[in-house]
């Protein structure tokens, strides 16, 4: 049995579209045969990348400094400053010529999370019963109610001589 190839997606470019799919070799959009054989490959400066996203992060950093602390796991006091991080982190990824998101600006964002979101955590709701007098009382009103309601229903029917 052969193994089916995994590839990442830097590798997906025109080198590779071109030599596993030949038809591509034919022309693509309108576009004259020699599509392929004139595509340059394009090569993502991960260390320009890496050099760039820290200015990101202290950005964001001192954006962050006007949030209370106490603040920082409700995401409506601090959202216009984490869009502002992300679209940096995504500028500078297409400057350095990298896809975005990609594995490297992901630790990056990562160690930010840690940084500032590390005691968020989403705490589940534990639901309880409420004590039998409250359940109780809660299951007969509505009992009583529709009890009520069918005989007010009843009585006045029977009584719709006098009524009208």
């Amino acid at each position: 049995m052969g193994t089916t190839p995994s590839y990442t997606r830097s590798e997906f470019g025109p080198k590779f579209l071109c030599a596993h799919f030949p038809h591509l070799q034919n022309g693509i959009n309108n576009n004259p045969k020699w599509w392929c054989a004139h595509q340059q490959v394009i090569v993502c400066n991960e260390s320009l990348m890496l050099e760039k996203l820290p200015r990101c992060g202290k950005s964001f950093e001192e954006m962050m400094k006007k949030v209370d602390s106490k603040k920082w796991c409700n995401l409506t006091e601090f959202i216009p400053y984490y869009d502002n991080f992300s679209l940096c982190t995504e500028r500078e990824a297409i400057a350095a010529r990298c896809f975005w998101p990609n594995r490297l600006a992901q630790g990056f964002i990562i160690g930010i999370h840690k940084q500032f979101f590390s005691n968020c955590t989403s705490e589940k709701v534990h639901w309880e019963d409420p004590p039998d007098e409250i359940l109780i009382t809660l299951i007969l009103i509505p009992v009583f109610l529709m009890v009520t309601m069918i005989s007010l229903v009843v009585w006045c029917s029977k009584r719709s001589d006098i009524l009208v």
